[in-house]
């Protein structure tokens, strides 16, 4: 008797409305987003956490870019100095 009734509400009758049918689509849509929810929420998880890091690096490589320029401008400054303080020749006259 209880299979008798899962399969007369398992098939869908032949003559459905516009609006029946688009119930049916929903609860069908809906009943897919439970089952789905959680792997998707994980799948949603790991890409947050891979395009944070990915920020963060980019972030840190552009810090590091900018002061690692300083310490050039710093190298050049005393490479300038020294030439001025160095003996003067007919090269650097």
């Amino acid at each position: 008797m209880e299979e008798n009734t899962q399969n007369a509400s398992s098939a869908a009758p032949k003559h459905l409305t516009p609006a029946q049918k688009q119930l049916l689509k929903r609860q069908q849509e809906l009943e897919y987003w439970k089952r789905h929810s959680k792997q998707l929420r994980s799948r949603n998880l790991i890409t947050g956490l891979t395009i944070g890091a990915f920020v963060v690096g980019l972030f840190s490589y552009t810090i590091l870019s900018v002061r690692q320029e300083r310490i050039m401008d710093e190298i050049d400054d005393a490479a300038k100095t020294f030439v001025m303080k160095g003996p003067r020749t007919g090269a650097n006259s």
